[in-house]
């Protein structure tokens, strides 16, 4: 199956919770709407036809322009987006990537894909951490790379690094 024919299947099987998707991108995806993520996870992973067992990673990136000059060129519109990429046994070298994308305000929440991939759970952890993205349901949701007590979450653009923390100088 190609990536043009998963992203059919993908469309066909969840209509609008299928948001976008495009096949000749060097990692050929689709954009998911949140509120059907597990649900498009779990027929990834489970449906004979895409049998994607592996999730390799989950990310995060910020797209905020902080630079009103290049503002006007950036193309989109300030959100974050979660990027999962996974792979198959069965079929070897298919992969595929999925997204999701949320408002940058307040705190976004996403379901979280622990109960289908057990490697997501050090993965969510380090995207709550660094973006500030919750996953609900997710078992242990706390940083994994920062102390508890940090303020913040340091791969967002916008994010202010402190002067100092614990009489430690951080810039």
């Amino acid at each position: 199956m190609t990536a043009a024919d998963t992203i059919q299947t993908l469309q066909t099987e969840f209509g609008s919770g299928i948001l976008y998707g495009n096949a000749d991108a060097h990692d050929p995806f689709v954009v998911v709407e949140p509120a059907r993520l597990a649900e498009v996870a779990a027929f990834l992973r489970d449906d004979p036809r895409m049998n994607f067992a592996v999730l390799n990673d989950v990310t995060g990136v910020d797209y905020l322009e902080t630079d009103p000059k290049k503002l006007a060129k950036a193309g989109f519109e300030p959100h974050l987006e979660v990027v999962y990429h996974v792979s198959s046994f069965a079929i070897p070298g298919r992969r595929f990537t999925f997204k999701v994308t949320l408002p940058r305000e307040n705190t976004p929440v996403l379901p979280t894909l622990c109960k289908i991939w057990a490697t997501a759970d050090w993965q969510e952890r380090e995207v709550y951490d660094l973006f500030g993205i919750v996953f609900a349901g997710h078992p242990d949701l706390r940083r994994i790379l920062l102390a508890d007590d940090w303020v913040g979450h340091p791969l967002r653009k916008d994010y202010e690094y402190p002067d100092e923390y614990h009489g430690i100088r951080c810039k």
